[in-house]
């Protein structure tokens, strides 16, 4: 990613004869800028940077995680879902399995607007499409619908 210091994009996708098993997407945000930390000058006037150096930004990861088969569990497991930070039981909805192209798009446009306002975003059209899983009781709650 830009901050060219630290900061991961993972995709990991499962297929089987019936098609998406799995997925795991998530960013890891950089922690630190080591080069930012000896080297301010050459990042502070740089406006791909503007945002990320902020002080008052707090790295945390975000996972996207969808699983064609229910889980059996006492706790509520949506087929797909948003984790934020490292909470164990922290599952939000999603409205389903997110495409390479959806997940990158969505981290552009949430956590690095500012260098990529100005791309057509947009304009990156895929042909994959996949199919909603969100349950009803599900979409009366807080959810993410990146469709």
């Amino acid at each position: 990613m830009i901050d060219n210091n630290g900061a991961l994009l993972q995709m990991l996708y499962r297929f089987d004869g019936e098609g998406l098993h799995s997925h795991r997407l998530a960013m890891f945000s950089s922690p630190y800028l080591e080069k930012y930390q000896n080297q301010p000058e050459s990042y502070e006037e740089d406006e791909l940077y503007a945002e990320i150096l902020n002080k008052n930004i707090v790295s945390f990861p975000i996972r996207f995680d969808y699983f064609r088969e229910e889980i059996d569990s006492d706790i509520e497991h949506p087929f797909s879902h948003a984790t934020l930070g490292q909470y164990e039981n922290c599952r939000i909805p999603v409205y389903g399995p997110l495409t390479p192209i959806k997940f990158t798009k969505f981290i552009l446009r949430n956590f690095y607007y500012t260098p990529f306002q100005n791309l057509e975003l947009d304009n990156l059209v895929s042909n994959l499409r996949t199919d909603t899983t969100i349950r009803n009781h599900e979409k009366m709650k807080i959810h993410f619908n990146l469709e």
